[in-house]
């Protein structure tokens, strides 16, 4: 399985949707997940990828992890497994 397809299991499961339901350009709004939800992502995608997310839950605008979108999200994590195999 691949990191986006990993990281798309992980926003699916907390949104209560079937995988192929999340789409890389929806936002964690439409479908549904707050910020516990977000929050839980978060731990979720650390464990699975055994990295630290560089993010604040309360204040997420300055963390530097871009959760903007689906496709974001899957990028930063590629990134931040990119830069762990330095």
């Amino acid at each position: 399985m691949s990191i986006k397809e990993q990281v798309i299991a992980i926003i699916a499961e907390q949104a209560m949707l079937e995988p192929g339901d999340v789409k890389l350009d929806h936002t964690l709004d439409d479908i549904g997940i707050d910020s516990m939800g977000l929050v839980e992502s978060i731990f979720a995608i650390e464990e699975t990828f055994d990295i630290s997310v560089p993010f604040n839950a309360n204040e997420p605008a300055a963390s530097d992890f871009d959760i903007s979108s689906v496709a974001a999200i899957v990028d930063a994590v590629v990134q931040l497994k990119a830069a762990q195999g330095k």
